[in-house]
């Protein structure tokens, strides 16, 4: 029977042997390439639990200690040193302020007159023991007005002195804030970045063991890993930096702990340059302090132009002496005025001097409206830039990256692409994703400095501050 199934031809029998080997042999091959198929799929299935574990699907950050940036000022308003000096310096100004308008203090003397020599005997007829003098300078009508006027002028200075040095350590801090949280979201995105090749190093090195990968990817795992644990220490050697000089800004201990910022607002809509210009001329203590410059530089003109004018002084004497007739007293009045007898030299220099410092004042008042002017329009210019790009980054770069490595991610699957593609593409992302947690740092730095420019904090419209990842 076997004959007539193999055909029945003599000799057959060791044909059919011969084809039920290579039969055997088809199916042993069909196993094997179906196990090794398997085992490829174990690895890649392996690979794939990797990536999500190690960043291709991010994990939330841990909760944590948060400083918010209103919390920082806060801190910044009590403890700035630079801050209780300028206010140190308003309450001395304004101390000052309240003696600046009064009178000399009057000179009174007391003594003896017309003793006789070399006795010393109070006897004469003129002698007068004792005798008592007053005198009063009075100055010319005008002069003390405007004296109390300028320390008017100057405590009004200092008071926005005080407030500009306010905006001044409010911006240094909003800075410091800004670099720290940008430090951490790129520590942040550093170490899932290291997850991930670190689980793509073990995995290189596993399929390379089992003989279906290559080492050249292995080693290179191992490189990129080494390098990206470098840029995390350095990194982490900036951040410490960085939250020293914020701890020195608000007077602390530079190792004092800073936790990590938070961002909880950050104004979209910037209004219209011209409304932040007129916000600086209305806000600004630095425009206030000179426009209160150019009053006191003036009233300084006017007390000057007075200085031309004498000085009345008023005198009054009482004395006594013993008489015949008992006790005799005595008593003198005395006008007396100053003589500007160097008036060239000195009370018209003196006008040429205040009129000096009144053009200085009305020039540095200039100035200081160009460079607001100036500084407005590039802050604006560079806050619509970066928002620009935050929007770019968040609606086409980011989605479009994620989009590749999802991409890369079927490929993958399939075996059309390898795995380094795949990492590379989860990696750009990472890149990417420091990339806008940079551009939302230097967003709010140039805010900070804007609400600076114009004295005033900015109306919130619309937030920039949404940690989408």
């Amino acid at each position: 029977m076997i004959r007539r199934w193999a055909g029945g031809r003599p000799g057959s029998v060791g044909k059919d042997a011969r084809a039920k080997n290579d039969v055997d042999r088809t199916e042993i091959r069909t196993e094997m390439m179906k196990h090794e198929r398997r085992r490829r799929f174990a690895l890649r299935s392996a690979a794939l639990v990797a990536l999500v574990a190690g960043g291709l699907v991010p994990s939330a950050m841990a909760q944590e200690a948060r400083l918010t940036l209103d919390e920082v000022f806060v801190l910044a308003r009590e403890r700035s040193p630079r801050l209780l000096a300028a206010r140190s310096m308003a309450e001395a100004s304004r101390a000052r302020e309240g003696w600046a308008g009064l009178l000399p203090d009057p000179v009174l003397q007391v003594g003896v007159m017309n003793l006789g020599l070399p006795s010393l005997a109070g006897d004469m007829p003129s002698s007068m023991v004792p005798s008592v003098q007053a005198m009063q300078m009075l100055p010319f009508p005008g002069k003390l007005s405007l004296s109390g006027r300028i320390a008017e002028q100057t405590t009004g200075m200092a008071r926005a002195e005080a407030e500009e040095m306010w905006w001044d350590v409010r911006t240094e801090v909003a800075m410091a804030f800004y670099e720290v949280y940008s430090a951490d979201r790129q520590i942040g995105v550093m170490r899932e970045t290291l997850g991930l090749l670190r689980d793509f190093e073990r995995v290189a090195k596993a399929m390379y063991s089992a003989g279906t990968g290559r080492q050249s990817d292995a080693l290179r795992a191992s490189v990129e890993v080494a390098r990206m644990e470098a840029d995390i220490v350095r990194m982490q050697a900036m951040r410490k930096a960085m939250a020293a000089r914020l701890n020195g800004l608000l007077n602390r201990s530079a190792d004092t702990p800073v936790p990590s910022p938070v961002l909880e607002s950050l104004p979209e809509g910037i209004p219209a340059a011209d409304t932040l210009r007129a916000w600086a001329e209305g806000f600004r203590p630095a425009l206030a302090r000179s426009r209160l410059g150019v009053e006191r530089a003036r009233s300084g003109l006017s007390l000057a132009r007075k200085e031309i004018w004498p000085d009345l002084t008023l005198g009054f004497q009482y004395g006594q002496r013993s008489g015949e007739m008992g006790v005799e007293r005595m008593g003198s009045a005395m006008i007396g005025f100053s003589l500007p007898v160097f008036a060239g030299r000195r009370q018209l220099r003196m006008r040429e001097e205040a009129a000096a410092m009144e053009q200085t004042a009305r020039a540095e008042l200039t100035d200081l409206r160009v460079e607001v002017d100036a500084r407005i329009g590039e802050l604006v210019a560079a806050l619509e830039r970066t928002r620009t790009l935050v929007a770019l980054y968040r609606r086409e770069v980011l989605p479009q990256a994620r989009a590749n490595v999802q991409s890369a991610f079927s490929s993958y699957r399939v075996g059309t692409v390898d795995f380094m593609t795949l990492v590379d593409g989860q990696m750009t992302v990472n890149q990417y994703q420091g990339e806008l947690y940079a551009l939302l740092a230097e967003y709010g730095e140039a805010v900070a400095e804007l609400e600076m420019t114009v004295g005033r904090t900015l109306p919130l419209a619309g937030n920039l501050a949404t940690e989408d990842r």
